[in-house]
């Protein structure tokens, strides 16, 4: 994991909301250097249902309050939700679901970002 002097408020605003609600293995990647269309990608992981959902809900109220809206939100289903704003991409995951596409490995061209919780 690298730190960068300056995270992104939305990134920083959306791993705190994953960590309101408990998210396991919150990752962020940074993809400006592999990717011309993407800056971030945010996975984190939830046990059950409920909690991919509460997940879903705590970030997107948290940066909808803070002005930025979800672009489009892909799912939700009860294994993976995609909410998608621009240029960063949260992926809310059950661990099955996570192990099986493996976006860290699909990307694994991409820095891992170090944002802590605030």
């Amino acid at each position: 994991m690298s730190p960068i002097a300056k995270i992104p408020e939305e990134v920083q605003l959306a791993v705190d909301a994953l960590d309101d609600r408990r998210a396991a293995d919150i990752r962020v990647l940074d993809l400006s250097g592999v990717s011309s269309s993407l800056d971030y990608f945010i996975i984190a992981t939830g046990d059950s249902s409920l909690q991919l959902k509460a997940m879903q809900d705590s970030v997107k109220d948290t940066l909808k309050a803070a002005g930025y809206p979800p672009k489009a939100i892909e799912g939700p289903s009860q294994s993976w939700t995609l909410v998608d704003y621009g240029y960063v991409i949260v992926h809310l995951m059950s661990a099955e679901a996570r192990e099986f596409y493996d976006l860290e490995g699909l990307w694994a061209d991409a820095k891992e970002l170090e944002v802590v919780p605030s």
